[in-house]
């Protein structure tokens, strides 16, 4: 005897997760072979592609600096992790690595200042960026690795020194002295004060129409001098990955979260609706009128409610699920929490170097060039 289908709802139920005042239940997903006796839960390449969907919530393609929000439904955790990590560990980038200080009297010392400076991210032509070549590390047979040429490597400069202002003993000599700006020249060194070199080829590929390179934010303070100090350094930016250090990733956060689910199973009325909405952010929670089919759906007993206000869900996309509704005793019972497991929030935002909404797209690129990567040494073992 065939097995019955199984119900949308059915299905649906399935993929909450349950949240509960002190635990976390049904965690695991049941979509595998042989979960349900009787069913077929084999992976399947059409119906994943008629069950995948990705809906864009925040796109920050006018202002690539900002937050992109978007949601990837029907995926299990394992790639969605791995668009995470991907995001954060292997989209090259890149940052200044080697710094040759000439110069420098200020009070930080040159391990400080080299670290501070590799940290701000740089930006320019990313087409030509990802066009660079990875720089090789030293090894045996190359002890100083290899040499630096215009395909692996960008040059800036910092030369910086702080002097006394035009009139600044004057202003001393009257106690006028608030103003530190009218005392020094150069006395705050920002990243705006790196000038880009282009060696080669990088005249033309990070020319001013192009996009030089140059810091993300120009107002980055590197450091703090006084008249008599000076910097004086030359650095070596190349290309290289999140996974080598924290300096080439190029995102700020990349993460995400399950959708959240809230199904009031019983009315919650009068005040007990406005306390209700109070449990969760703004604009989580609704008051509606109760009408008289509300009544007769809810059951005997609340018809001398009708008219009265009743908490409704409006967007379950903004909570937080911070469980704080179970907390009090007369939402017991008429309140349910879940996510949704197969529902990913991503939230991505870049440090400039590439446009968020490029980033994960460029992330993509990444998973399938691997799996390309699997299928042809799979290929090679089958022979």
């Amino acid at each position: 005897m065939a097995p019955e289908p199984v119900s949308a709802e059915e299905l649906y139920r399935r993929k909450i997760v349950g949240v509960n005042d002190r635990t976390v239940t049904h965690v695991s997903s049941t979509n595998f072979p042989g979960h349900y006796p009787g069913e077929n839960h084999a992976w399947d390449l059409e119906e994943f592609r008629n069950s995948f969907q990705v809906q864009f919530h925040k796109s920050a393609a006018t202002k690539p600096h900002e937050l992109t929000t978007f949601s990837l439904i029907g995926i299990d955790a394992s790639i969605a992790n791995a668009f995470r990590r991907i995001l954060l560990a292997e989209i090259p980038t890149i940052a200044i690595e080697d710094v040759f200080v000439h110069n420098n009297t200020s009070i930080i010392q040159d391990e400080v200042l080299a670290h501070r400076l590799g940290l701000i991210p740089l930006t320019g032509n990313y087409a030509a960026i990802m066009a660079m070549d990875f720089k090789r590390p030293p090894t045996d047979a190359e002890p100083e690795g290899q040499k630096p040429t215009d395909q692996n490597t960008i040059l800036l400069n910092l030369k910086i020194a702080c002097e006394w202002a035009e009139g600044a003993k004057k202003l001393l000599e009257k106690h006028q002295a608030d103003d530190i700006d009218k005392l020094y020249v150069n006395h705050n060194v920002y990243a705006n004060d790196i000038i880009f070199t282009p060696i080669g080829r990088q005249i033309n590929e990070f020319s001013e129409e192009k996009g030089p390179i140059r810091p993300v934010s120009p107002e980055i303070l590197i450091a703090k001098m006084r008249p008599g100090q000076e910097i004086n350094l030359e650095m070596h930016a190349r290309k290289g990955r999140g996974g080598d250090h924290a300096k080439f990733s190029p995102v700020a956060t990349a993460s995400y979260r399950l959708m959240p689910t809230i199904d009031i199973v019983k009315p919650i009325l009068g005040d007990d609706a406005r306390k209700f909405a109070r449990c969760f952010p703004k604009h989580v929670i609704g008051l509606e009128q109760f009408t008289e089919d509300d009544a007769a759906k809810a059951g005997d007993g609340y018809e001398e409610h009708v008219g009265e206000k009743k908490a409704v869900v409006k967007n379950a996309f903004n909570d937080t699920v911070s469980r704080e509704c179970l907390r009090h005793p007369e939402f017991q019972d008429k309140v349910k929490l879940g996510r949704v497991r197969d529902h990913f929030i991503f939230s991505v935002e870049t440090t400039g170097q590439y446009p968020s909404d490029e980033l994960f797209i460029m992330s993509v690129r990444a998973l399938a060039a691997k799996t390309n990567k699997i299928r042809r040494h799979l290929a090679n073992v089958l022979r």
